[in-house]
């Protein structure tokens, strides 16, 4: 049997069917952009606090000895050898539960689910001024230690990011993660998102579209999940492949066997 008369015509058309597949037309990111009416997206974001989120809490004065009392300090132990020594003391983080609450020193439980970072430093602050001198002038910092995100499918770096700034859009996620492959699917991008009420919702993006500029998933929250797709080609040349790599093993064994029984024969 001639083999290249047999495998190269498979080979090119095989070539041929994944070339005309590939097409740039939906790969570009904002084509209408010269047309799309940017003024909508004239806003600066802001986070809001979830349930599960894990707040740090810092509390400035003048006088050192009056914001002790609100920050509440965790030693961190070394072992060394057979002692126990501690760290420098790290700052008490405050897990925010489902109903949106902190208990927070001396002043007792506060609801902050909901809240802006500011919002939530105005509220700290008010309750801690009955506590502080009249000629204090008290500063609260509030930060979001696990604010992340996800980005799975066809990117180039799948996995779980840190948002260190507390904001973040999909196309900042995205260049995180790589950029997508030549595979993914630029218009029906999956976000998944999850509210306070615990209510997940999937919304689809089209990043071909500049108008996702103006969307309200332009910034991700805190743990949202984005999706991008496989592409037809990447579906089909995943399903050719493992059919493919099943058709050779079989072929390899067919010939072997024709070659022992006509071996076999010839004798």
């Amino acid at each position: 049997m001639n083999y290249k008369k047999f495998f190269l015509p498979m080979f090119l058309a095989t070539a041929l069917m994944m070339l005309g597949s590939c097409s740039t037309k939906n790969v570009a990111y904002f084509k209408n952009s010269s047309s799309v009416d940017l003024e909508p997206s004239r806003m600066l974001y802001d986070a809001r606090i979830m349930p599960k989120d894990i707040l740090t809490i810092t509390v400035s004065t003048s006088d050192a000895d009056a914001a002790i009392p609100f920050n509440m300090t965790v030693p961190t132990p070394l072992t060394q050898g057979q002692r126990n020594t501690y760290s420098q003391a790290l700052l008490q983080s405050y897990l925010v539960d489902n109903n949106g609450n902190i208990d927070f020193p001396r002043v007792g439980q506060l609801h902050v689910g909901g809240l802006t970072k500011s919002e939530a430093e105005k509220l700290i602050l008010e309750k801690i001024m009955p506590y502080m001198s009249k000629t204090e002038t008290p500063i609260v910092t509030v930060r979001m230690s696990n604010y992340k995100i996800s980005v799975l499918g066809e990117v180039n770096r799948p996995g779980m990011y840190t948002v260190t700034n507390e904001k973040i859009s999909i196309l900042e996620a995205l260049a995180q993660a790589g950029d997508l492959t030549i595979y993914g699917v630029r218009n029906n991008v999956k976000l998944i998102r999850e509210d306070s009420t615990g209510k997940k919702s999937i919304h689809v993006l089209n990043l071909n579209d500049a108008n996702l500029i103006n969307s309200p998933y332009y910034y991700l929250q805190q743990n949202d999940i984005v999706y991008v797709e496989p592409n037809k080609v990447k579906a089909q040349n995943s399903s050719v492949g493992s059919m493919t790599t099943l058709w050779f093993s079989a072929t390899s064994i067919l010939i072997s066997l024709t070659s022992l029984l006509y071996n076999i024969l010839k004798n």
